[in-house]
């Protein structure tokens, strides 16, 4: 598992409104010639979103109702998921960007809330 956070140290105690948004890919679809859930991680970090988690599964299927599962030998073909947690603002600058860069991509947005607890010295 990768997390890559942002900054939310501006916002301790406070509760936001927004989106929990999951990208579903596999290990071997590339954007630019890198793994696309990492390129992912980094368009998070690029746009200065709250953070990002590279969640990688043993087994799933799409639309097209074929398995796709982690070998052991082989993890090309393992589903991954990427999971991001924005505002309404930073929802449409993703998708701004991904429409920009033409990727095809499942996803599932929901509506949430979402925010820190405890105090900013941690």
């Amino acid at each position: 598992m990768v997390l890559v956070s942002g900054s939310l140290n501006h916002h301790w105690g406070v509760t936001l409104d927004g989106y929990q948004i999951t990208f579903f890919t596999q290990q071997n679809h590339r954007h630019h010639g890198k793994p696309l859930a990492d390129w992912l991680i980094r368009l998070a970090k690029e746009l200065n979103l709250h953070g990002a988690t590279l969640i990688p599964a043993s087994e799933g299927f799409g639309h097209h109702g074929r398995i796709h599962s982690a070998h052991f030998f082989e993890l090309a073909d393992q589903p991954i998921e990427v999971l991001m947690a924005v505002t309404a603002e930073e929802a449409e600058r993703l998708f701004e960007r991904l429409r920009a860069e033409g990727v095809q991509l499942f996803y599932v947005k929901t509506p949430v809330q979402f925010g820190t607890l405890g105090g900013g010295d941690a």
